[in-house]
């Protein structure tokens, strides 16, 4: 028992030493030496770095970010933010929520404009899936796509809601994304390119959330089904087909609807994956498509065949915009 006592004491030990550099720092920081605390922040980062400390040196380079930020010193707060990433990068640290939320709320911080911002995320969702390649954890992705949406950012809020598995959250922040921005002859395209490339990324549950919340939400959507608009009769029957799994019902379905579907030229390439990933259709051997309209197309899919479901799927993907 003696030494798990022995270790206690010396994270209470570390703990208070923390606080005391904490206090040391504040106190230079409310003086308006920004610059001081900045230099005094990173040596101490090196020197807990150096010594295998890294939860300590997590610890103090956010709180430290947090309070630059305070102060509207963007620049000093946004390369501590980097410092906590380089902890988590070169520490064994498990992905928690706390340390996402963490993640977030620094990012939530930052200069929206600033190139800084796009390096942080960029790293944050690497390391998120272990630098794996894969573009991010589903909670994290979740939790910048609410940033997103507040700062009425609706093209990137859309982006990483594909990549989490918030279809509710996905459809709210479309309806608003829709009423304000786009056409009200267009209600029925927004969430029809949502379900569609929920499906391409195997992330049925989504898909068919996202649908239903937005139907029953968007003021300018009447009940249904049956609904008003052709387009949402298709999504609403495709999402039944897919359950069922028939070829020949997704077949007709397409041919029926093609009228609807050439509104947007995207639409047919995805339901060509989404007849592979259903319906076993199988994979043309020359796409039809090619240039700036394949390379979306693959990117969003990603060029993996694996059926390991919506979290791994989801993950292996970039953004489509929506215009």
């Amino acid at each position: 028992m003696a030494e798990p006592e022995s270790l206690r004491c010396s994270s209470v030990r570390n703990r208070g030493g923390v606080q005391r550099v904490e206090g040391k720092l504040r106190a230079s920081v409310e003086k308006g030496d920004y610059y001081e605390a900045h230099q005094m922040y990173r040596t101490l980062f090196f020197r807990y770095m150096s010594q295998g400390k890294h939860a300590e040196a997590r610890e103090l380079m956010f709180n430290g970010a947090l309070l630059f930020f305070s102060y509207n010193q963007q620049n000093s707060a946004a390369d501590l933010s980097m410092l906590v990433l380089e902890v988590l990068e070169k520490s064994d640290t498990k992905v928690e929520d706390e340390i996402l939320e963490n993640l977030a709320k620094l990012f939530s911080l930052m200069d929206p404009n600033s190139p800084e911002r796009v390096a942080f995320v960029s790293r944050a969702l690497k390391w998120s899936t272990g630098g794996s390649g894969k573009l991010g954890h589903p909670k994290l992705h979740q939790l910048l796509a609410v940033i997103l949406w507040k700062e009425q950012n609706y093209s990137e809020s859309r982006y990483h809601f594909l990549h989490s598995s918030d279809g509710e959250g996905c459809a709210q922040m479309l309806v608003e994304y829709s009423s304000s921005r786009g056409y009200r002859s267009e209600v029925d395209m927004f969430v029809a390119q949502a379900v569609l490339q929920f499906l391409c990324l195997k992330n049925k549950n989504s898909a068919s959330v996202v649908f239903s919340t937005y139907t029953e939400k968007h003021p300018s959507i009447e009940r249904g089904p049956p609904f008003v608009q052709p387009l949402l009769n298709f999504i609403w029957f495709l999402l039944l087909a897919v359950e069922g799994g028939k070829l020949t019902v997704f077949t007709v379905l397409c041919e029926q609807y093609q009228p609807s579907l050439k509104r947007d030229p995207m639409y047919n390439e995805y339901l060509d994956r989404i007849g592979q990933l259903f319906f076993g259709v199988p994979p043309k051997q020359s796409p039809s498509y090619g240039g700036l309209l394949g390379n979306l197309l693959n990117s969003l899919m990603g060029s993996g065949e694996e059926d390991d479901g919506a979290e791994e799927a989801h993950e292996d993907s970039s953004p489509i915009e929506l215009d």
